[in-house]
C-alpha cells in the first residue's frame, strides 16, 4: 500500500498547490524549472518533423542501415534547426521538436523546413545511395508548424524528467507532421499570416511558395502546404 498512498500523495499535492508562472524571454532548460508547479510561457512557433513511412524503413533494411538513417536525419534537422536560432526540445523516435521566439518566429520556422526538406533530398538521400546504391532506400518526411502561447512546466521524478510543451502550437505541429503527403511542409494560417514575404515567396519567377488547403480532421480550417527547398 505504501506505493499507493506515495501516488496519491503526489497526485494530490499536483492538483492543490498554486502554480508559480513567468513569462519566458529564453527558451529554458528542464533545469530552469522546479519539479513542483512552476512553468514558464512562451509566445512561440514549433516545428515538428516527421520521418515518414519509417515502419516500411525498419521492416525492410537491416537494422544498422534504419539507424544509420534515423542518426543522418536527426543529425542534419537538429544542425538546421539550432543554425537559424531555433531551440532543440525534443526527440522523439522518429521525430525532432524545435521551438523559434521572437518577432520573425513563424518566418524563421517556415523557412527553416524547407531548408531541412533542401538537406533531405541534396545531402541525405544522396550520400545514402552514393554508399548502398542507386536502388538504396530513401528517406522521405512531413513537417508540421503552428504558432501559440505555451506553458512550459517540469514533468516527471527526481533524477528521471523533462520538459513538457503544453498549448496548441505543440499539438497542432505534431498533429500536421503526421499528415500522410511525403515531404510536405504544414503551416497554420497563424502561422502564415505572421510570416514575412520572404518567407512566402520564392523561385524565378517570384511566386508563392505556399498552397492554401483545408485541414478536413481539423474542422476544415484555413492551412498551408509546400514542397519547395531552401538550400542552404
Amino acid at each position: 500500500m505504501a506505493l499507493k498512498d506515495d501516488l496519491s500523495s503526489a497526485v494530490a499535492k499536483i492538483l492543490q498547490d498554486l502554480w508559480s508562472t513567468e513569462p519566458g524571454r529564453v527558451v529554458p532548460e528542464p533545469e530552469d524549472l522546479g519539479l513542483g508547479n512552476d512553468a514558464t510561457t512562451l509566445d512561440a512557433a514549433v516545428l515538428y518533423a516527421d520521418l515518414s513511412g519509417s515502419t516500411n524503413m525498419v521492416d525492410t533494411v537491416p537494422t544498422y542501415q534504419a539507424a544509420e538513417f534515423y542518426k543522418c536525419y536527426m543529425e542534419c534537422a537538429a544542425r538546421i534547426i539550432k543554425n537559424a536560432g531555433g531551440s532543440v526540445t525534443a526527440y522523439d523516435g522518429d521525430r525532432i521538436m524545435g521551438i523559434f521566439i521572437g518577432d520573425q518566429k513563424n518566418s524563421t520556422a517556415a523557412r527553416t523546413a524547407l531548408e531541412i526538406n533542401w538537406a533531405r533530398f541534396y545531402v541525405i538521400n544522396p550520400a545514402i545511395r552514393r554508399r548502398y546504391g542507386p536502388g538504396a532506400y530513401q528517406l522521405n518526411h512531413v513537417v508540421g508548424i503552428d504558432s501559440s502561447n505555451l506553458f512550459a512546466c517540469r514533468i516527471g521524478v527526481r533524477n528521471d524528467n523533462d520538459l513538457v510543451w503544453v498549448g496548441r502550437a505543440a499539438n497542432y505541429a505534431a498533429k500536421l507532421s503526421a499528415i500522410s503527403e511525403d515531404n510536405t511542409t504544414f503551416i497554420t494560417a497563424e502561422v502564415f499570416d505572421r510570416m514575412l514575404d520572404t518567407s512566402k515567396y520564392g523561385g524565378d519567377p517570384y511566386r508563392l511558395m505556399w498552397k492554401q488547403r483545408q485541414w478536413t480532421q481539423m474542422a476544415h480550417q484555413r492551412i498551408y502546404s509546400s514542397t519547395w527547398t531552401w538550400s542552404l
